[in-house]
């Protein structure tokens, strides 16, 4: 049976194709000893010389690894058909243990939670409408909060079994262990997220709009260009941020904040002249929020589109099921249904180019 290895441009880390991948690292090319969950499977693979190229397993002696800069000159080749043995039982025994996230089962209220029996979901604090009510995720109330309920009995999870935790925004797109299963918090799909936490699919098809007050400079704009002057601000690290960089493009440098109610405030003060927010977002600060606001106007949506995913560990042996639970009232018509009960009034605003 052959082996082909693959080593990063440092040449310390190599995946080895045994059936399936597993990455572990191979000291200055000298030897790799092949390991999963700290368990020794049992061979050993050497390289042969310092040149990149495929490597041949070898059994090496239980002697000290070679001096850094020396070359390995003497290895002890295994006959053929112990080679196909040990490579065999290798394979095997990866085989019966494939990573959790290849062999989940969406076993309807028994999946790999954070907390055994319980699904939890994280937003942060505070939790705005239309997306959340009275900033209480767990009364089912809002748009994003009765999307999380559906999402949970659809694995199988009743309202009882559903906890929530508070995480912010910024914290959530970040690397690292989560407190959460899946975080629920009008959080944009994009690639660069996508290399430090997993999402779901879409369940939200999202635009950026611009709000502002009738007293602004910028209340009569109609075009991109009308805002060129103007100070725009945005949460920090959010897509509305990247719009007011990228398609706004304004002279003076974007305003940053921990969040909305911290920029809403500043709008409200006159220390910036407009805000970008979400589209229903800016409509209910126009109608709960704000005596004379006023939205400005939309932009257009972004080539392929622009959706809020749930946002889970990268990794996570949940995010299949949760994609799948999405899928699925996407496809029975609920995330509709959701969608014209809560977010109804959020359309109409003119485009801005």
């Amino acid at each position: 049976m052959g082996c082909s290895w693959n080593f990063d441009p440092s040449g310390r880390f190599a995946s080895v194709h045994l059936g399936q991948e597993y990455r572990f690292q191979a000291r200055a090319y000298r030897s790799a000893t092949l390991h999963r969950g700290g368990v020794l499977l049992g061979v050993d693979l050497a390289r042969k010389s310092g040149k990149r190229g495929p490597l041949a397993p070898s059994f090496l002696m239980a002697s000290p690894s070679p001096t850094k800069g020396k070359t390995v000159k003497k290895y002890l080749s295994l006959a053929l058909g112990v080679v196909t043995l040990a490579a065999t039982l290798v394979v095997a025994d990866i085989s019966t243990a494939a990573p959790q996230a290849a062999s989940t089962s969406c076993k309807s209220g028994a999946l790999s939670t954070v907390k055994s029996g319980i699904i939890t979901v994280g937003t942060d604090d505070p939790a705005y409408g239309p997306w959340f009510d009275n900033n209480t995720p767990s009364n089912g109330k809002g748009f994003e909060s009765a999307i999380a309920f559906a999402v949970a009995k659809q694995l199988g999870y009743p309202a009882s079994k559903v906890k929530w935790v508070k995480a912010p925004f910024n914290t959530v797109i970040q690397p690292g262990k989560k407190s959460f299963d899946f975080d629920i918090n009008e959080v944009s799909i994009t690639a660069e997220r996508k290399k430090a936490v997993d999402f779901s699919s879409g369940y939200y098809d999202v635009a950026q709009a611009l709000i502002t007050t009738k007293t602004s400079k910028i209340a009569g704009a109609k075009t991109i260009a009308d805002l060129k002057s103007a100070k725009i601000g945005a949460a920090v690290g959010t897509t509305s941020y990247s719009t007011i960089t990228g398609v706004i493009k304004p002279t003076a440098g974007p305003a940053v904040f921990d969040n909305n109610d911290i920029a809403k405030q500043s709008l409200v003060n006159g220390q910036i002249d407009g805000l970008v927010v979400d589209l229903p977002t800016a409509f209910y600060i126009r109608d709960a929020e704000l005596k004379n606001g006023l939205i400005v106007g939309q932009f257009a949506p972004k080539s392929g589109g622009e959706q809020f995913g749930l946002v889970l560990s990268k990794g996570s042996p949940l995010t299949a099921c949760v994609t799948k639970a999405v899928d699925a009232l996407r496809g029975n018509g609920s995330l509709k249904t959701i969608t014209a009960k809560w977010l109804s009034g959020t359309v109409g605003a003119p485009v801005l180019k």
